[in-house]
């Protein structure tokens, strides 16, 4: 999948599953391209991804043709500008709770008057090899800006944040929604209920929704909340899982002696 055909995708509603990506590694990246996901995110907020280790994850991404977001520390103007130089293709920013900064981010991840910087050297656009009327088609056609929705206070002003203009999609956490609403379980009632508001509200306003599972066991009812795009565990919890079944598989053949 190119990245422009995910936004496309993306915004119509397709079922896309995808993961985060916690150990900086190009090879990784490389990896996921091969696996037919649709996407994979670098989890910069909670996993050791610093410039360099972000630069080369996107290096092969661009490379590959294969669409790679980023989850950002938080949402400053130089943050964003910093990953999308290096060729992501589009931006999460976490802990939105405010129209208002659903405005900023979507301002800053966009060309325009105060947004974001147009710098023609960058892996993003061609390192000079390419024109300002392409960049800017491409920009428009193939940024993907998402609000994650966290707290309740977001919950209650996502009606005027998914009517931000740029803004494509809204992530609902669940684990952190739970916490915050004094949960220890993110399919909580109070959590799901929490959900299918942002869900619907996505829905009204054309914009994408997703969030987060740690297996495809609750995709179908994350399905019915409006959630379209999965990210799903990480390829930590893929390499764990797995370790654990051959583990139990090759000792249980010890048992049968």
């Amino acid at each position: 999948m190119t990245a422009l055909s995910l936004r496309t995708r993306m915004l119509r509603g397709d079922i896309l599953a995808g993961t985060f990506l916690k150990t900086p590694s190009h090879e990784l990246v490389e990896i996921f391209a091969m696996s037919g996901m649709d996407f994979i995110a670098l989890d910069a907020e909670h996993a050791p991804f610093d410039r360099a280790r972000t630069d080369a994850c996107l290096a092969v991404a661009r490379a590959l043709d294969f669409p790679v977001l980023v989850r950002v520390p938080d949402g400053t103007q130089a943050e964003i500008l910093k990953v999308m130089d290096c060729g992501a293709t589009g931006i999460i920013i976490p802990h939105v709770a405010t129209p208002e900064k659903a405005r900023d981010i979507a301002k800053w991840s966009r060309f325009g008057y105060g947004g974001r910087g147009y710098a023609g050297s960058t892996r993003w656009a061609g390192f000079t090899s390419r024109t300002m009327p392409e960049l800017l088609k491409q920009s428009a056609e193939e940024t993907i800006v998402i609000a994650q929705i966290e707290e309740p206070e977001g919950v209650d002003a996502i009606d005027a944040i998914a009517a931000t203009e740029g803004l494509d999609g809204v992530f609902v956490g669940p684990a952190d929604l739970a916490v915050c609403l004094g949960k220890d379980d993110p399919a909580a009632p109070e959590v799901r209920d929490a959900m299918g508001v942002v869900g619907a509200s996505a829905k009204r306003h054309g914009r994408a929704c997703m969030t987060f599972i740690p297996n495809t066991d609750s995709a179908a009812e994350m399905q019915k909340l409006g959630m379209s795009m999965f990210f799903v565990g990480s390829e930590q919890s893929f390499v764990l899982s797995a370790a654990r079944d051959i583990t139990k598989n090759l000792h249980a053949l010890d048992k049968g002696n």
